[in-house]
C-alpha cells in the first residue's frame, strides 16, 4: 500500500470507529443492550484501541505516554464510568424520569423516528448541553476552577478527556436527554458515538479525519487546539464532540496545539486536581491565619 493511500486509511479511523459502535448498538440483541456491563465493556474496547493506535501512528513524541501518566488517566477513566456515572444516575437522571411521569411528558414522535435520527436527536441535545456548559466553565471564574484542572494536561491521550476534577465530571454529566422517549440502546448508542469522537479527539494519533467528518464533529486539530498554553486559547472549540456548534455560534477557531497546558505547564497530581476549586477558599485562610499571627 503507497504511503497516500496509508494515510488516508489511517484519516478514516474516527469515522470509521464511530460507524462500527453505531452498527453494534443498532443490531445488539435486547439481552446485551440491557446487560448494565456492555456501555462499559464498549468503551473500554474503543479506549484500548485507540491507546494501541498511539503507540503505531503516533501524532506528537511530546505528547507520548508513560506509565504514571497510563495509571493516572486510568483512575480517572474508572472513577468517570462508575462514581460520577452513579451520581449523575441518581441525581439527574432518575428525577427528571419522575419529573417525566408525575407531569404526563410525552415525546411518543420520538420514538416513531427511524433508530438513526433517534441516536442523532439525543446526542445533538445531549452535546448542546455540552457546548453550554462548557463555555460557561471558560468563562466563568467559579466554574472555570472546577475546569481548569483538566487544562492542566501536558499531554493529549486517549483517555484524557475523563481527567479532571470530580465536579466538572459530575457537571458535564448532566442533561435533560432522560426526558426523550426513545429506546435503550439509543441513548446508549448516543453516549457511546460521543464516547469514540472524544476518544479520538483527546489521543495522540497521526490522524486527520476527512472533512465529511470533521466539518461536523470535534478532531483532535480543533480539541488540541482547545488544550493549547494560554487562557484565551482555551476560550473557543467548546464542542465536546460536535464541533458544528461552534461554527455556527462563533466560537470555532482553525490551527492545531503542539503545547498544551496552563500557567508553568505543570502536571497536577490527583490531589492536586481535587482541590484546585477550593485554591482561592485556602488562600483566604491562610491570609487570614498570617494576619492574625503577625498582629499577635
Amino acid at each position: 500500500m503507497s504511503s497516500g493511500l496509508k494515510q488516508m486509511a489511517v484519516d478514516c479511523l474516527a469515522p470509521a470507529t464511530l460507524a462500527a459502535v453505531v452498527a453494534f448498538w443498532y443490531f445488539a440483541p435486547a439481552s446485551v443492550v440491557d446487560n448494565p456491563w456492555t456501555l462499559l465493556i464498549v468503551s473500554s474496547v474503543v479506549t484500548v484501541f485507540v491507546l494501541g493506535l498511539e503507540l503505531v501512528f503516533e501524532r506528537h513524541e511530546g505528547w507520548r505516554i508513560n506509565r504514571q501518566e497510563l495509571l493516572t488517566d486510568l483512575f480517572y477513566f474508572i472513577l468517570i464510568n462508575t462514581v460520577i456515572q452513579r451520581l449523575a444516575s441518581m441525581l439527574n437522571e432518575e428525577p427528571l424520569r419522575a419529573l417525566k411521569a408525575s407531569w404526563g411528558i410525552a415525546t411518543p414522535w420520538a420514538a416513531e423516528l427511524p433508530f438513526l435520527a433517534q441516536v442523532l436527536l439525543v446526542w445533538s441535545v445531549w452535546e448542546f448541553g455540552q457546548y453550554w456548559m462548557h463555555r460557561l466553565m471558560h468563562n466563568w471564574e467559579p466554574f472555570w476552577l472546577t475546569h481548569a484542572p483538566h487544562h492542566h494536561i501536558t499531554q493529549l491521550n486517549a483517555m484524557k478527556g475523563a481527567v479532571g476534577n470530580p465536579i466538572e465530571l459530575f457537571l458535564i454529566s448532566l442533561g435533560v436527554v432522560a426526558l426523550f422517549d426513545v429506546s435503550p440502546a439509543t441513548y446508549l448508542c448516543a453516549f457511546s458515538a460521543g464516547n469514540v469522537v472524544s476518544t479520538f479527539n483527546h489521543a495522540n494519533v497521526r490522524s486527520n479525519p476527512p472533512l465529511f467528518y470533521s466539518f461536523f464533529f470535534t478532531s483532535i486539530r480543533h480539541h488540541s487546539y482547545h488544550h493549547s498554553v494560554g487562557y484565551e486559547n482555551t476560550r473557543c472549540n467548546y464542542g465536546n464532540a460536535i464541533i458544528l456548534f461552534d461554527r455556527i455560534l462563533g466560537t470555532y477557531k482553525e490551527g492545531e496545539g503542539v503545547l498544551v497546558g496552563q500557567d508553568d505547564r505543570r502536571r497536577l497530581t490527583i490531589w492536586e486536581q481535587f482541590m484546585f476549586p477550593f485554591k482561592p477558599l485556602v488562600a483566604m485562610i491562610e491570609r487570614r491565619r498570617n494576619g492574625s499571627s503577625a498582629a499577635g
